[in-house]
């Protein structure tokens, strides 16, 4: 296995940190965020019209699939808590809801923490996140900029697993077929790292003619396509693309570069 393995603290950065979590029955979120009032599927459509909805992931994932009509701000924008009063003079009694991916994912409690410490009040958190809303209102859903959704298009958690390999397996194929190997990370997650020399493309989420480009390429090709994130979560919004544009023969790393460290260490 040839990889390229940068400093050593960033494999210490790395060494437990968790994988993909799977979402559960419940929402461990508010064992957390007690002080943070949710908001369940059904008050949120009751009141659809009336309240303010804010998706605070990546412009990838937002762009990816949304709920119809929620404003965009993410969690990690510089001007985060500006955007937010800004939100706030615009509807100035109406009650801001955030949201994230889902019940696992705690972006969304993060940003009301955040917006609240911004001096914005009336919040609540939509925790159960985009998944369950678009499976439960496809018609108050956009996905790849068409709404309604079709439920049909909505990819579960079987149909990600049957794309998904071990690290090691991955770095098999990696080494032992003639495979297309895309890492997807943005600058800043690869901070110059990558983990198969010579082999790889690395092009980010944002560099959106680039990545076009390079799966037309990869679709004409006829060869597999092998895509490794950070933590294996962007891929599974990036495999909405892939299907989108027909492409078949493709797998993922599953818990992406915090993964394939772990298992290093351990090996």
């Amino acid at each position: 296995m040839r990889v390229m393995v940068g400093m050593l603290a960033l494999l210490a950065s790395l060494i437990g940190s968790p994988a993909l979590a799977a979402e559960d029955e419940g929402f461990p979120g508010r064992e957390v965020f007690v002080n943070l009032e949710p908001i369940e599927l059904d008050q949120l459509n009751a009141n659809f019209g009336s309240v303010v909805v804010v998706d605070v992931r990546s412009r990838f994932e937002y762009e990816t699939l949304h709920i119809k009509g929620a404003e965009h701000i993410s969690l990690y924008d510089p001007a985060f808590g500006k955007r937010f009063r800004e939100l706030r003079q615009k509807n100035p009694g109406a009650a801001i809801v955030t949201y994230c991916n889902g019940r696992t994912c705690f972006k969304s409690y993060k940003a009301a923490e955040k917006a609240r410490a911004a001096g914005i009040e009336n919040l609540r958190v939509f925790d159960a996140g985009i998944m369950e809303w678009a499976r439960a209102h496809p018609e108050k859903s956009v996905l790849l900029g068409e709404s309604p959704v079709d439920p049909a298009d909505l990819i579960d958690g079987d149909a990600l697993a049957a794309h998904m390999l071990d690290p090691e397996a991955f770095a098999d194929r990696v080494a032992n077929g003639n495979p297309m190997v895309l890492d997807i990370r943005g600058p800043r997650q690869r901070d110059g790292v990558g983990l198969f020399v010579f082999k790889e493309r690395n092009i980010s989420l944002d560099a959106k003619e680039r990545m076009r480009a390079y799966l037309e390429k990869a679709a004409a090709s006829g060869r597999p396509l092998l895509v490794y994130d950070m933590a294996g979560k962007q891929v599974r919004w990036f495999q909405y693309y892939l299907e989108d544009l027909g492409i078949e023969n493709y797998h993922f790393m599953r818990g992406g570069v915090k993964a394939f460290f772990e298992e290093v260490i351990r090996g």
